[in-house]
């Protein structure tokens, strides 16, 4: 063996292994899906329990919608803070106007639940107008729509739980799509309807013009306003979109209890946030993925589902989730330092 020939070895070695963290990397929140899973099984024998599952999925529903509009968001360099209020009005919108309805039945319920949607879609726009339209920074924007709306779902109920009626046949749909599931199958009805929105979300971000062009503008805003294709457009959906998928989670969680209260989806906009994170997106724009984000929400659900189950409190709970985060953060930076030295 000629001596250029040992020296090809160690450098090919080099080579082979920075491939592999590269793509250990690369694939580290389904690695860190599988080893929660693994773990989560062998410390509670109650976690793969068909029951559990289920109920672990319902209640991630809500989030899954939440997370979708908020990576519409940062995908066009943004952050949206209002989610979790607007997710508040969506429920509450819901709670108040079913009892309100001249008629009962499907009807009726089709027509509150798109009631309550319109108003997280226009308060949604209401970010959309001032992020876009007068440049205002997300951030702040965002943070004003939080109080406000929050503040609006206080009046609305004058602080106070909105309980509607069970014997309504309108709220008894509702109620019944909240807790039960798929005949045969036993699959939550909230996690059908949260599935379906799912994937047509991550057809549109992949195969349509909408999809490819949102997130071309957080990824190079210059180069797309100089294409002549209207940037502020492309936000202001995002955003607009972003407060209906908000709504639509604040109703799937008043299906679920039965009750509309002021402080639904308190907190929502950070666990948002953590599973966009978690899922790789990045804060600056223009990266991100539908399927990555709900790997995202799934490790989140397992961790507070995993800790209930063992009994540990609420806050050990966020100590983790915040390591998580700040690792995720690590690893993407580690990732593209690995790639660029392939």
């Amino acid at each position: 063996m000629s001596t250029e020939t040992a020296n090809l070895q160690p450098a090919e070695q080099r080579r082979r292994g920075m491939i592999a963290l590269a793509w250990l990397i690369k694939y580290n929140i389904y690695v860190m899906l599988l080893t929660l899973i693994v773990a989560s099984s062998l410390l509670s024998e109650h976690f793969l329990t068909v029951q559990n599952v289920f109920n672990l999925l319902r209640q991630l529903a809500p989030l899954a919608l939440v997370s979708l509009g908020m990576l519409l968001v940062i995908l066009t360099g943004g952050i949206d803070l209002s989610v979790g209020s607007v997710a508040a009005i969506g429920g509450m919108a819901i709670a108040m106007t079913m009892p309100a309805m001249p008629i009962e039945g499907a009807g009726a319920l089709v027509f509150c639940v798109l009631a309550a949607t319109a108003c997280g879609v226009v308060l949604g726009a209401v970010n959309g107008v001032l992020v876009a339209g007068f440049g205002m920074a997300s951030f702040v924007a965002t943070l004003a729509m939080m109080t406000m709306a929050r503040g609006i779902a206080y009046m609305l109920s004058n602080g106070q739980p909105v309980r509607f009626p069970r014997e309504l046949p309108t709220a008894q749909i509702l109620t019944a799509f909240g807790a039960k599931g798929v005949p045969g199958i036993g699959l939550p009805w909230p996690v059908v309807g949260a599935l379906v929105i799912v994937l047509l979300f991550t057809f549109l971000l992949r195969r349509s013009s909408w999809g490819r062009l949102t997130v071309a503008t957080g990824s190079n805003e210059t180069a797309v306003r100089l294409a002549g294709l209207p940037v502020a457009r492309y936000k202001f959906l995002a955003y607009t979109i972003c407060g209906g998928l908000s709504a639509l989670a604040g109703i799937l969680v008043t299906a679920r209890t039965a009750v509309g209260t002021p402080v639904t989806g308190a907190g929502l906009e950070l666990d948002a946030i953590a599973a966009c994170v978690i899922g790789g997106a990045l804060l600056s724009g223009g990266k991100g993925s539908v399927i990555n984000t709900m790997v995202g929400v799934l490790i989140l659900g397992l961790i507070g589902n995993i800790m209930n189950l063992m009994s540990v409190p609420a806050y050990p709970q966020q100590i983790i989730k915040g390591a998580i985060i700040i690792l995720a953060v690590l690893l993407q930076g580690v990732g593209a330092a690995a790639r660029q030295r392939v």
